[in-house]
């Protein structure tokens, strides 16, 4: 089983070709470039197709330099990334969500807390001021999780793109590789350009050791204790397959300052005493991991009964739902 983790939530597709003549003749793309770069949702992640032009020459430049157009034999490679940072494509949903949670919170709180301090100085709210204290620590520790993503960008130099699978290539759609090779081949991808490519930290976890899943916990507790967003947890197969069919891809494993940003500054509060500690979820991905039918779209879920255009127009919904244009997982 290989474990992956990831700083960003940037989801980027970067389709291109080593020249012209290849975007021509691979897919009949005429005088309109050699690249592009998608979101999850089909759409142009870059608005400034100059930005999008310098990011993808960075990368033919470090595909070609780590030997991956001869070893492969292609003159064409699909990357599927994280791409930082989220100010990049996602300005609004910082400014009017994120960032105004974490100014309002502190705007009340510096009045708040001052208030209560002069209170508890006369012997009264003593208690409460302990419990606004910690609300306004939250709250710092939200801004500063959220900001980690965050950054000006006025080059391509300002850019971090950080590869997880290589996905296709002339003749070979790569999914017979199993996550070692995409990480390992992906690596020296990145160690051709360090200043705007970031290969993925993993390692190889034996889940049938108690001691490797242990040191797998404790890797990933450092890492989201430093800041870090989490890990993916994935079979070492890109499809795996055991008794009861097709194990699921992929388990996402947050860690608690990641999750802040997402449900809100008090979601990881004190733990009042004698409560039981927090649930592992790494530990609990390694030791249980879930499994799902060949035609199943998730743990839990039963085949499709209803006729294939009906399935499809579930899907385009929530495509749909998720195209919307402050959508941060777009």
């Amino acid at each position: 089983m290989g474990i992956s983790a990831s700083e960003g939530e940037r989801r980027a597709f970067a389709v291109f070709c080593r020249e012209e003549d290849a975007a021509r003749r691979r897919f009949a793309v005429v005088d309109d470039g050699v690249r592009i770069v998608y979101t999850r949702t089909g759409r142009r992640f870059f608005a400034d197709t100059a930005l999008e032009a310098g990011l993808v020459a960075r990368l033919q430049a470090a595909v070609g330099a780590a030997g991956i157009w001869a070893e492969l034999k292609t003159d064409w490679v699909c990357l599927d990334a994280e791409l930082m940072p989220w100010s990049a494509k996602a300005q609004e949903l910082l400014r009017f969500q994120y960032a105004a949670v974490g100014a309002a919170a502190r705007s009340a709180f510096a009045e708040a807390v001052p208030a209560l301090a002069r209170a508890g100085e006369r012997g009264q709210a003593v208690e409460l001021l302990a419990h606004y204290r910690e609300r306004e620590a939250l709250a710092t520790k939200y801004v500063d999780a959220y900001r980690r993503y965050c950054w000006d960008v006025a080059s391509v130099t300002d850019l971090k793109l950080a590869p997880f699978h290589l996905l296709a290539s002339a003749g070979a759609v790569h999914t017979g590789r199993d996550h070692a090779w995409h990480m390992e081949t992906l690596a020296r991808i990145c160690a051709a350009d360090p200043e705007v490519l970031l290969a993925t930290t993993h390692r190889v976890v034996d889940v049938t050791d108690p001691e490797a899943q242990d040191d797998a916990v404790r890797w990933w507790e450092e890492h989201t204790e430093r800041g870090g967003e989490g890990m993916v947890v994935k079979p070492l197969d890109f499809i795996a397959r055991g008794r009861r069919g097709i194990v699921q891809p992929a388990v996402k494993c947050r860690g608690r300052e990641y999750l802040r940003i997402i449900y809100g500054p008090e979601l990881h509060g004190a733990v009042q005493p004698g409560a039981p500690p927090p649930a592992r979820p790494l530990a609990q991905a390694l030791a249980r991991p879930p499994r799902v039918r060949a035609g199943d779209r998730g743990p839990g879920a039963h085949r499709p009964r209803r006729a294939p255009r009906r399935v499809h127009e579930c899907v385009f919904a929530v495509l749909a739902l998720e195209s919307e244009r402050v959508d941060p997982r777009l």
